[in-house]
């Protein structure tokens, strides 16, 4: 039996919103592990989730076909659990990306048993998950009275376009128009408070304002064509 390793599907780097395939191998027959994921954001803020396994009779333990026991941050068969239960180590605070053109860098700790204190190391590996995409344009705008980002997608077009309203605390958060960029889409990141010069909180809102955005992308001046236009407010 060699020393344990851990085998990511991209490695080295992938997606935000991309499926990343975990394995470990090197393991004892049956042996059980703890798994833990770590990040840390932008503003130094600490997230975590774990979840324990068993090896199967080989010593290979792999996510997408091995159910997680009970204990941990998330049960049963997820192979990406480990991602969407990452929580943080203080209380309220929310897992946001500020700057697309960084990637968040994972790290994943292999520890042995299942006990309530960290177990033994037994194998690390590290990971980029990634928000801009290759080919991605990333357009910061100031047209009028529009405080924004347009996101591009390699090639001449046309795309579908779409207006994304981030409705959590104001400002621009670009993250959730970037990966639908990534998937084709031209999308527009638009503040509407809080951000710049337009007004500091939710207290009213001028219809006229999102009326512009609408009129921008359907009449850019680019080679390129919005064949559709939706609106995407999240809370």
């Amino acid at each position: 039996m060699g020393a344990p390793r851990v085998r990511l599907v991209p490695g080295g780097r992938s997606l935000w919103d991309e499926p990343l395939g975990l394995a470990v191998e090197g393991l004892g027959p049956r042996q059980e592990v703890t798994l833990r994921a770590a990040l840390q954001d932008e503003a130094g803020e600490d997230f975590e989730a774990c979840g324990r396994y068993r090896a199967d009779e080989r010593g290979e333990l792999e996510l997408s076909r091995a159910p997680a026991l009970p204990g941990g941050s998330f049960s049963g068969l997820e192979p990406m659990g480990l991602l969407w239960a990452l929580r943080p180590r203080r209380p309220f605070r929310r897992l946001l990306k500020r700057d697309v053109r960084s990637p968040f860098r994972l790290r994943l700790d292999v520890l042995e048993g299942h006990g309530p204190l960290p177990g033994r190391l037994l194998a690390r590996a590290e990971h980029e998950r990634c928000f801009l995409g290759p080919g991605v344009a990333r357009l910061p705008l100031r047209h009028g009275r529009l405080r924004a980002t347009l996101f591009l997608p390699p090639g001449s077009g046309p795309f579908p376009g779409i207006i994304e309203i981030y409705g959590f605390g104001g400002g621009l958060l670009e993250h959730r128009a970037c990966l639908l960029a990534n998937h084709g889409f031209a999308a527009l990141a638009l503040a509407y408070y809080g951000y710049e010069d337009l007004q500091k909180d939710a207290k009213e809102f001028h219809l006229e304002y999102f009326e512009e955005a609408v009129n921008y992308m359907l009449q850019h001046p680019q080679n390129y064509w919005i064949t559709a236009t939706s609106v995407s407010i999240a809370g």
